[in-house]
């Protein structure tokens, strides 16, 4: 009995047990956002406690850059806090980012086919290694950046930084890099939905190249070559990468 009605639910054309009407759609994105939110909040606390040491890490680059020289200046009252705040909240979202892609995939599986459901938790982990490679590289690049931002206006100018701007452009990079190198998932996830296939995906591999050179060279926030490049490099890898799991998965 058991199997003949596993027969009758996949049957072409037949309603799927598991699919949610909008009421139970709206309901479990409501409860996937609260569980978001509230652990973005929780990791958000947890980088405002841990501010000194989180100042003195996103500070590193710009130390070894400088040469041992990295004393930040603050231009108004209200900079320190401003700045305590946006460390809290950077933190609290690359702290809570594994909880905030599970909760993502959480609400999209539902709409997944039984055969495509088995692949949340391998995506899951690979958007998660993914994005924090992505952080991890533009740190590591931040401080050729900085020597290259700091040689391109001559050597008559002196740097002096401004905290809230200064973490504004490693934070903003490394958000960036993070959320770039989610662009293997995605094209994974278009070839498994059959949007697009590993076919067309190689046939178009002159265009994205040059579409991933020239948003590079566009949104790269340091506006250095090295950093362009750096970025550049993984993405167009990644792009042959995603294309060959694409035909594999598609098996």
């Amino acid at each position: 009995m058991r199997i003949a009605d596993r027969l009758k639910r996949d049957a072409p054309g037949s309603p799927d047990p598991d699919a949610m009407t909008l009421a139970q759609h709206l309901g479990e994105l409501r409860h996937r956002l609260l569980v978001a939110a509230l652990a973005f909040g929780v990791a958000s606390v947890v980088a405002f406690i841990g501010y000194e040491h989180l100042l003195n890490f996103l500070r590193d680059p710009y130390c070894r850059a400088n040469h041992g020289h990295c004393a930040l200046y603050v231009t108004g009252p209200l900079d320190g806090l401003s700045l305590r705040i946006k460390i809290a909240a950077f933190g609290g979202l690359i702290l809570s980012a594994p909880v905030l892609l599970y909760e993502l995939w959480r609400f999209i599986t539902p709409g997944l086919k039984s055969r495509e459901r088995r692949y949340a938790i391998p995506f899951v982990l690979a958007s998660i290694v993914l994005f924090g490679a992505g952080c991890a590289l533009a740190y590591i690049f931040f401080e050729h950046a900085l020597i290259f931002l700091g040689s391109i206006g001559g050597p008559d100018l002196q740097q002096i930084y401004n905290p809230n701007q200064y973490l504004s452009l490693i934070m903003w990079m490394m958000f960036l890099f993070g959320a770039t190198f989610e662009f293997p998932v995605l094209l994974v996830g278009l070839q498994l939905a059959r949007v697009v296939t590993p076919a067309q995906l190689l046939s178009w591999w002159r265009w994205a190249v040059i579409g991933i050179t020239l948003a590079s060279a566009i949104f790269t926030p340091s506006g250095d070559p090295l950093s362009m490049l750096a970025l550049a490099v993984p993405l167009v890898f990644f792009y042959f990468l995603s294309i060959l799991i694409g035909k594999l998965a598609r098996r």
